[in-house]
């Protein structure tokens, strides 16, 4: 079992210095002017992550070559208090010469199924997280494809997987 930790120094009203385990840091706060970070909006910014890493090294297995791949993350946050993430919108753009949208599709089901921790934790909670594409093929034999992959969440057992 992998242990993650973190230890957090306040600065001051809002502001927080954070060291990882890992030696890295990072500053929490509520100002963006000062490059403080908002755990919530770094939390939707970790799903990004976390699917595309899991998204690139199953296309690059699948031997698709990827010109430019862009992930974008909109999440919707609950006014009322625990003011969680309730609905997440990841769209996986794809561009290469020869790309498959069978391997895309395939690549981000199992993302989303299977291999990304952040989204198993946000999925077996509140949170609906809809997973699309689109893509283009710009070889010999173009082509533009989009949609919705799988929907993910809410209260998902992250031990089962679809």
């Amino acid at each position: 079992m992998r242990t993650r930790s973190a230890v957090l120094r306040h600065e001051g009203g809002m502001r927080f210095s954070g060291l990882t385990g890992t030696g890295r840091t990072i500053v929490f706060g509520d100002d963006p002017a000062a490059n403080e970070y908002s755990p919530v909006e770094l939390v939707a910014a970790a799903l990004a992550a976390c699917t595309a890493m899991d998204v690139i090294s199953i296309l690059e297995k699948k031997r698709q070559v990827v010109e430019t791949y862009t992930v974008s993350v909109v999440a919707a946050q609950r006014s009322d208090y625990p003011q969680v993430l309730t609905a997440i919108e990841l769209l996986h753009e794809v561009v290469g010469p020869d790309v498959s949208e069978d391997a895309v599709r395939r690549s981000i089901e199992l993302s989303a199924t299977k291999y990304c921790p952040v989204n198993a934790m946000l999925s077996a909670g509140e949170t609906t997280v809809h997973h699309r594409f689109r893509m283009e093929r710009t070889g010999t034999a173009p082509v533009q494809a989009e949609g919705e992959v799988i929907v993910t969440g809410p209260f998902s057992r992250p031990d089962v997987v679809v």
